[in-house]
């Protein structure tokens, strides 16, 4: 037994096996966060991880029998400089290796809760908070059906709104956009796909300068309207509508409503409302950024659409956010990793912090930024300690905490980062594949 120590490590079998554990672990964090960019189904990940494994003892026999030189890879001599191989050593190796990979194979298989996904996935067996709402996509109401994109845009601030409120539980723009072109919605369904106990829906007409925002509660469980409110006023008041009606609907939820959180639902993101329009072109693409089919165009124009809303609104801190985001994007994914695109990205940052120091949508960027740009986690996490508290029901938010948490190998951190995501993007598939993997 003695002479196989000495032979394994004469063979350098031991630092193989050391390297091999080093390198399976760091590309297991990759496949984590790459596979389910691009939709992969959860199998693939299982698979990659068994691949994996079964490496393992591959890479011990190769190191057994061969060695690295300065002459090339050549077969590794026994002790007495003879190419003759102790067949029983070799199959102890092979054993050993096939044992330990099993083993380790195991106990990451059943740490992983593969099986909890359909639990998760399954609102209906779950009780649905009494303080839960979903805002659907608004419907078109403008003249030659111009505006759809400014109804759109509606809708997506009054969720934003709602969705500072912690004691509220705000479905992400993502899962109810999927309602968008129903022209009769099942409100009991809808509400019991989503998980929640009420559905809001309305209609948007703009015309030159005036704006019409219907807007109705309905208690998904029992398909009653239990709230119906119409604003007619000048389109400049539209932030004062959309700020007015949130505050409407956190009454009728019978929600807590802290100071700081009716001051953030109450501030205008902007003085221009053309250089919100352009914020929301941008944001539209870079939130749907995994289902882009050319990323890199998409985001560029992104970067193009924001900078001319700065340009219009320098004090625009959600464009620089958001223009910042495109930037690391750009950069994280080596569309164009320069440390041009990095100082770009960092400058929008830092504008987006010097206008609005307290901004939980600019510290969320920061930490972006530190985790796409730089790797730097540490300091990733302390920005989005300081976002938490006012980003309760950001998918983004959630998303990024739970990919930090992973790199850092937080791995029941991660698992519930993962999970808040999928009960506030239902009907999101990375959502639920991030959860799994």
């Amino acid at each position: 037994m003695r002479s196989i120590f000495s032979e394994l490590k004469r063979r350098r079998v031991y630092r193989v096996a050391l390297a091999y554990g080093i390198g399976a672990s760091a590309m297991i964090q990759v496949g984590g966060t790459i596979l389910p960019i691009f939709h992969a189904p959860e199998w693939t990940q299982q698979v990659f991880v068994a691949l994996i494994a079964i490496g393992f003892p591959l890479s011990l026999v190769l190191a057994w029998v061969y060695d690295i030189t300065a002459e090339g890879i050549q077969r590794t001599p026994n002790a007495k400089g003879l190419h003759v191989y102790n067949k029983q050593q070799l199959w102890v190796v092979v054993i050993a290796g096939t044992f330990i990979a099993a083993l380790t194979f195991a106990g990451y298989w059943f740490w992983h809760p593969w099986q909890h996904r359909a639990e998760t996935a399954d609102l209906s067996l779950t009780a649905v908070p009494s303080k839960s709402i979903a805002v659907l996509p608004f419907q078109n109401l403008s003249p030659d059906n111009a505006g759809g994109f400014f109804a759109d845009g509606v809708q997506d601030q009054i969720l934003t709104n709602l969705a500072k409120v912690s004691d509220l539980k705000v479905i992400s723009h993502t899962s109810v956009q999927q309602y968008r072109d129903q022209p009769s919605r099942n409100v009991r369904e809808i509400g019991r796909q989503l998980g929640v106990a009420y559905i809001l829906e309305g209609t948007v007409q703009r015309a030159s300068s005036r704006v019409r925002v219907n807007a109705k509660l309905i208690d998904a469980r029992s398909d009653s309207q239990i709230w119906a409110e119409s604003y007619d006023r000048d389109a400049a008041d539209l932030f004062v509508i959309q700020s007015d009606l949130a505050q409407a609907i956190v009454t009728q939820l019978q929600a807590k409503l802290s100071p700081q959180q009716k001051a953030d639902i109450e501030e205008k993101p902007t003085q221009d409302l053309a250089a919100f329009d352009l914020y929301l072109q941008a944001k539209e693409i870079v939130d749907a950024y995994t289902q882009l089919p050319d990323p890199n165009a998409s985001l560029r124009s992104a970067v193009r659409l924001l900078d001319e809303a700065t340009g219009r609104d320098p004090n625009f801190v959600l464009a620089y956010c958001y223009v910042a985001r495109a930037h690391d994007l750009l950069y994280f994914f080596d569309l164009d990793p320069t440390p041009t695109r990095d100082a770009l990205g960092e400058r929008a940052v830092a504008t987006a912090l010097r206008l609005r120091p307290d901004s939980a949508e600019a510290h969320l960027a920061s930490a972006d930024h530190y985790f796409r740009a730089h790797r730097d986690y540490d300091r990733a996490q302390a920005e989005l300690a300081r976002a938490r508290p006012g980003l309760p029901n950001s998918v983004p938010f959630f998303f990024l905490s739970g990919y930090i948490n992973r790199r850092q190998g937080h791995w029941a951190e991660a698992e519930n980062d993962f999970a808040t995501a999928v009960k506030l993007d239902p009907r999101s598939q990375i959502a639920n594949n991030l959860l799994v993997d």
